[in-house]
């Protein structure tokens, strides 16, 4: 009963310390915007925090202040990220993502203040960027500062992770249930959730949520018509919308990925990509300023019904180009407004040819284009709700996700892409997470640690990741070594005293399609199969040219890791 309680506590505190730091975000972020494209550009995009009741012509706007300001953002927000904490460079969830399966949610505490400022001045200048993104980086750095503090070993710490990550984005998008399904659901692909302490996950951001609406008002971020959809002619339509979002959820990601990819190849030094990126930005906004900043405001025009036409797709189409250009030239800020922006006007296209409600379509069109493109169909259905106040919309909605959701998936297993979401880091489950299977590498030694002579200290070695991620023998005492790498051919395998032995070298288990199957009950070995193997050092490396030695699997998240950290040289 006392560790529930001291676990209440700290899920407390992460959530008042969370939803502060998202309200200094959007409280600097506000400032930013208001000097930098109010004053100086002459155009502040529309904002739900203090809505705009109907859409404006931008006679205002300076075209030449827009790329000074635009850029000189750019600039400023790159030099602060690749010189402190590259890690802190894109939308930020894919950090936390991969820190929480890397490294036991450990993100150092610089991330905080340089991702704050960074997106700010991003955002603030006009990047086409949202708020998600930052806000889930450095409320998970608060989790990750607070478990520091605690001094709280690596499963607590991964929980106090996303207890701020859900705090933070429930703080900011007043979608207490929606943010924590959100933070359990976005680690994986295959509709797989951490639920351990599940409530506690749900219980900061109710935390975050509750001082928020006591300090700013309780209002939903969007404002939606009680409306229920009641025609089986609407329904039809609405799956045809949700066919439509995953053909959209599919282009996003790749995209986005692919205009990533291509400033990585530019011979120049990262810190000056976003001001280049941001530059491409302020010409495709001289045209169509609504992609400035997050798109909030032209979310709302969306759904009230005041954009309709052709207009739609033009901004649909300069969203996807200005949000990429933003994030993947290293700029940073969050996808997920930019995809909601995306699903509205989409909706709202969809509405009009089938001269439907904008607010349903809109809506609709928001949780299932996102929905699909993150891979987080429920979350996404439950934050719409919420950020809209569309409770009526629940069952109509869910429809049109799960139409996006598989139509994403047939698209992904039959065109097989490079990229399946907008977070890169996200794994099939939890049989992929390298923290977890370190454990699961703990557990087979410890199990076989007599036949092995272990020495104990080898359970607690912080190398055994490196094992897995990088094909490096592991020494286990005695003139033994551990081996973990891709087998290139099958084979069979010969009786051993007590293991199943090739060449001399003992075959302890084998990594099969997710599973790891004990080494006595697997005959030959497959092409493809990821072998940990125990022996001498000479008789591993006898064999070492028949291996991959780095693990296809567990390699992921070490190379987009090295990747980023690559940037600031």
């Amino acid at each position: 009963m006392k560790k529930e309680y001291s676990l209440l506590i700290d899920t407390f505190i992460i959530g008042i310390i969370g939803a502060a730091c998202a309200e200094i975000f959007i409280v600097l972020l506000h400032l930013i915007s208001t000097y930098a494209l109010g004053h100086l550009v002459g155009y502040l995009p529309q904002d739900t925090l203090k809505l705009l009741s109907n859409y404006t012509n931008h006679t205002t706007l300076n075209p030449f202040m827009l790329l000074v300001v635009i850029t000189t953002g750019g600039l400023l927000s790159g030099l602060l990220v690749y010189i402190f904490a590259p890690e802190a460079e894109g939308h930020g969830t894919d950090t936390v993502i991969r820190a929480f399966h890397r490294n036991g949610g450990y993100l150092r505490p610089i991330v905080v203040p340089i991702k704050i400022l960074a997106s700010a001045i991003t955002i603030g200048t006009g990047g086409a960027a949202g708020r998600e993104g930052p806000t889930a980086l450095f409320s998970a750095g608060i989790g990750s500062m607070y478990a520091n503090f605690r001094k709280v070993g690596i499963k607590k710490r991964q929980v106090f992770v996303l207890i701020g990550m859900a705090s933070g984005l429930s703080a900011v998008f007043k979608a207490p249930l929606g943010t924590s399904i959100f933070a359990i659901e976005v680690l994986y692909t295959n509709n797989e959730f951490e639920t351990r302490e599940l409530i506690y996950i749900l219980f900061g951001p109710f935390i975050a949520y509750t001082i928020t609406g006591f300090l700013f008002g309780w209002q939903p971020i969007f404002s939606v018509p009680d409306i229920e959809v009641t025609q089986i002619s609407t329904y039809f339509k609405i799956a045809i919308l949700g066919g439509v979002s995953g053909i959209i959820g599919f282009i996003l990601p790749n995209t986005f990925y692919g205009v990533r990819d291509l400033f990585r190849k530019i011979p120049i030094l990262p810190h000056f990509k976003p001001a280049l990126g941001a530059f491409v930005v302020g010409l495709i906004a001289i045209y169509f300023p609504q992609v400035l900043g997050g798109g909030y405001g032209f979310i709302q025009e969306s759904i009230n019904g005041n954009l309709v036409g052709v207009i739609l797709l033009s901004l649909l189409i300069a969203k996807i180009l200005a949000f990429s250009f933003t994030v993947g030239s290293g700029g940073s800020g969050g996808v997920f407004a930019p995809s909601l922006f995306i699903g509205a006007m989409l909706g709202a296209f969809m509405a009009y040819v089938f001269k439907e409600s904008s607010a349903v379509f809109a809506v609709i069109g928001m949780a299932a284009v996102f929905g699909a493109a993150a891979r987080t169909p429920l979350s996404t259905i439950v934050m719409v709700a919420e950020m809209t106040g569309g409770y009526s919309l629940l069952a109509p909605a869910t429809l049109g996700v799960l139409s996006a959701f598989f139509v994403h998936d047939i698209l992904i297993k039959t065109l097989k892409p490079k990229y399946v979401s907008l977070y890169e880091a996200q794994l099939l489950s939890k049989d992929y997470s390298p923290i977890y299977q370190v454990e699961k590498i703990r557990e087979i030694l410890t199990c076989h640690s007599k036949m092995l002579n272990l020495e104990k200290a080898v359970l607690d070695r912080e190398d055994l990741l490196d094992l897995l991620e990088r094909g490096e023998e592991v020494e286990i005492g005695g003139g033994k070594y551990i081996f973990f790498g891709t087998f290139t051919k099958k084979v069979k395998l010969q009786e051993g005293e007590y293991f199943k032995k090739y060449k001399n070298v003992d075959v302890i288990y084998v990594f099969r399609n997710g599973k790891w199957l004990p080494g006595f009950v697997v005959n030959s070995i497959l092409e493809g199969d990821e072998v940990l193997l125990v022996g001498s050092k000479e008789a591993i490396d006898r064999i070492k040219d028949e291996f991959v030695p780095i693990s296809q699997t567990f390699s992921k998240l070490r190379v987009q890791h090295e990747e980023i950290e690559g940037l600031k040289n």
